[in-house]
């Protein structure tokens, strides 16, 4: 297993020095962007698959993948991280001085960095951002918990703006450099919680096109891009137009794909991958199918138990549970024995030298009884059914539906046997996300991606439990973590807070927040074959959302798959695998 840990030395251990520190480095000049291709072109169109139809393409609003690409394009931050060794670059920020106080930050605004309209990126542009998100009524969320930890910004003057933290954090530095800056002359006085769908002054690389509602959305390459000629994006951005299309159910987006409607398109499910990739479109190589490795870090999946209500509070429940569900059957009879399956929330922090200590744990009918009848629930003779002081073990699953139906068909059936019953409620996309803002759950699955740096505060401290849509959805709260997490804050050391991280996770494994379920560290993924792309095709960290970056429409290639097609001709074969690689030193 490959682990990142170092480079965040490169600024964490750089402000133990006492002295003030700048970002990016003395010294740091301009350079191409080592990942993208030299033989990039400008122009043409990519179609991506993007899920379900988001709630709102505002991510301070809706914290989803989606989203967050969608937004992402839009709106920059004040600094960025270089794509391979992860220091810091200036963006909107042309840089910021580190105070030997260690917790004052003095940001000084990029006087190239202009807005969609010509304006250029302020100070107050930055402080009001700041203000929209941490406004008590404002839906923000999760974006809230990093930004609590400083005083409200004083801006020095239209180009100078200085943050002070409450206290020294690790991520300090991280959560301000990674602010995305709103223009604040098109959002003022607004609702800024109906501010979904409409962004008429942006910083980024794309704008907003014609929006199908439900259906897609398409956004424009901007030919006005501040940055576009800065060696380390000239050779990014590369489609004009991007459009993503929506779909509510994988399987009807995987038929699109089929017919040419989609470019391009992830596989996270085994059957598709194995049953359904099959035929002349595969075989004459008209589709590429590449499995692609890098670093990208390894998220977690599982059943998300919530445990602010009975019976799930009770950890002999949880885990009784997580003996019911079937993986090790799930994954040779459903999945071809293609993925891993978790025992840790932090798979990616494990290796020869750090070995993982958490129990795996497996399916064991027994086992579970016996800890349901130490929970004190017994069978109830008139219906079959486990029961406690006259109340019957039913649990109510929320279900999006889609690829889980199978899987969830499977855990009823055994929990029927050990008597528990399980209410699948089926809610489209909305549904769903208004459910879990409030928590109106007992379980459901839910996917998290992973961060290269770890920091469990999000979803696992108590103090976010009740934290209106939220990250800690299973309402863990564990004062012992709580001092864990309290620890890592000011560990700038990042070895030492991973094994902070592995000690958390050592406790959450035996808790069970989660049924953990099973991952895969590759990226599966199909594409029409007409577009280039760099050695490394989604980057050193990035999954199929790379591609919208570093990929570029290929006239030629598009004209060969046009004429294979028509004439029944087989394409080249693409090389078998791309994978990552550390230069050599």
């Amino acid at each position: 297993m490959k682990r990142i840990l170092f480079p965040g030395l490169v600024w964490a251990m750089a402000a133990v020095a006492g002295a003030e520190e700048v970002f990016p480095r003395e010294g740091w000049t301009e350079a191409p962007n080592p990942l993208a291709s030299e033989f990039a072109e400008k122009g043409g169109l990519l179609v991506a698959y993007m899920g379900p139809y988001p709630k709102s393409f505002n991510y301070y609003l809706d914290q989803n993948v989606m989203s967050a690409e969608l937004f992402g394009q839009f709106y920059e931050t004040l600094l960025a991280q270089h794509p391979v060794t992860l220091e810091m670059e200036p963006l909107l920020a042309a840089r910021c001085v580190l105070g030997d106080d260690r917790r004052t930050f003095t940001f000084q605004m990029n006087p190239l960095a202009k807005w969609s309209d010509g304006m250029p990126v302020t100070a107050e542009d930055v402080r009001w951002t700041f203000a929209a998100v941490m406004d008590p009524k404002n839906l923000t969320g999760p974006h809230k918990i990093g930004l609590e930890r400083f005083d409200p910004p004083e801006v020095i003057d239209e180009s100078t703006i200085r943050f002070v933290a409450k206290a020294e954090h690790w991520e300090n530095l991280l959560t301000l450099a990674g602010l995305q800056v709103l223009p604040k002359r098109a959002f003022e006085g607004k609702d800024f919680n109906l501010q979904h769908f409409e962004f008429p002054v942006v910083s980024g690389p794309y704008r907003l096109g014609e929006i199908k509602e439900g259906l897609q959305v398409s956004l424009e390459r901007r030919p006005d891009w501040w940055a576009a000629d800065l060696p380390r994006f000239r050779k990014v951005a590369n489609f004009g137009e991007l459009r993503f299309r929506f779909f509510e159910e994988r399987d009807n987006a995987f038929e699109a794909f089929k017919k040419g409607e989609i470019d391009l398109f992830p596989v996270y499910t085994a059957h598709v991958w194995a049953n359904q990739t099959g035929g002349e479109r595969f075989e004459r190589r008209w589709i590429v199918k590449q499995e692609i490795e890098n670093q990208k870090p390894v998220g977690f999946q599982g059943i998300a138990l919530n445990l602010r209500r009975p019976p799930l509070d009770d950890p002999r429940v949880r885990r009784a549970l997580a003996h019911l569900y079937h993986r090790e059957k799930m994954n040779e009879t459903l999945m071809f024995n293609a993925y891993f399956l978790h025992r840790s929330y932090f798979e990616d922090l494990y290796d020869a030298a750090h070995p993982c200590g958490n129990e795996r744990i497996a399916f064991d009918p027994a086992q579970a009884r016996t800890l349901l009848a130490e929970a004190g629930w017994a069978a109830d003779p008139a219906t079959g059914l486990l029961a406690k002081d006259g109340r019957p073990l039913r649990l109510r699953y929320l279900s999006r539906g889609g690829t889980d139906d199978k899987f969830t068909a499977i855990f009823q059936e055994d929990l029927k046997d050990a008597g528990i019953e399980l209410v699948v409620d089926k809610k489209d996309w909305a549904a769903w996300t208004k459910d879990m803002d409030a928590y109106h759950f007992d379980l459901t699955w839910a996917a998290w991606s992973a961060g290269i740096f770890k920091n469990p505060e999000s979803m696992w401290a108590s103090k976010e439990a009740d934290r209106p849509a939220g990250q800690n959805i299973a309402g863990y709260q564990n004062a012992e973590v709580d001092a864990l997490i309290d620890e890592q804050r000011t560990e700038l050391d990042v070895r030492k807070r991973h094994d902070l991280v592995r000690r958390i996770d050592a406790i959450l494994a035996r808790e069970v927040p989660y049924v953990l379920l099973w991952n895969k560290r590759g990226t599966r993924l199909l594409w029409w074959n007409k577009f280039g792309m760099p050695d490394a095709p989604l980057g050193k960290y990035g999954d199929e959302r790379a591609a919208h970056a570093y990929w570029w429409a290929d006239p030629d290639a598009a004209a060969d798959l046009a004429q294979a097609r028509k004439t029944g001709r087989a394409l080249p074969a693409r090389p078998a695998r791309s994978v990552y690689a550390d230069p050599a030193p």
